[in-house]
């Protein structure tokens, strides 16, 4: 009985140690991608949020803002927008006690925020409240 089981071990152990160096290959090269994303998440270092709707003036002014924004700040900036008139967006309204929209909520790499604007926001006086940050 012993010497079944300890063969059972060293032929589990076995079999566990093949499947590992088998799929040796696809782990590294998730290792690799999961390194990448980090090093990309790092690199943001503010998150711009836009709290508005698709239907309203002040807002959609505000839409080739983000745009310019997310293309000119690319790996610095990550640019969110929430519809807060919809039922996908309207807890994010809630979550960031807005009271009327556009709102631009601007987070620290941390995650925390450092400043609020309400109303449509000129892109020169978005870029200063970037560049506090260390956006360049």
């Amino acid at each position: 009985m012993m010497k079944k089981i300890v063969f059972l071990l060293v032929i589990g152990l076995l079999t566990a140690g093949l499947q590992g160096s088998c799929g040796n290959d696809e782990s590294q090269k998730d290792s690799k991608k999961a390194k990448q994303e980090e090093k990309k998440a790092s690199s943001i270092k503010v998150t711009f949020i836009e709290l508005g709707s698709v239907r309203c003036i002040p807002c959609k002014k505000m839409q080739p803002i983000m745009d310019e924004i997310k293309k000119e700040y690319k790996g610095q900036v990550k640019v969110v927008f929430y519809d807060v008139w919809t039922p996908e967006g309207k807890p994010y309204a809630y979550k960031y006690k807005i009271r009327l929209i556009p709102t631009q909520v601007f987070l620290d790499k941390d995650g925390k925020e450092y400043y609020r604007h309400e109303g449509f926001f000129p892109k020169e006086e978005l870029v200063k409240i970037l560049k506090q940050k260390g956006v360049k």
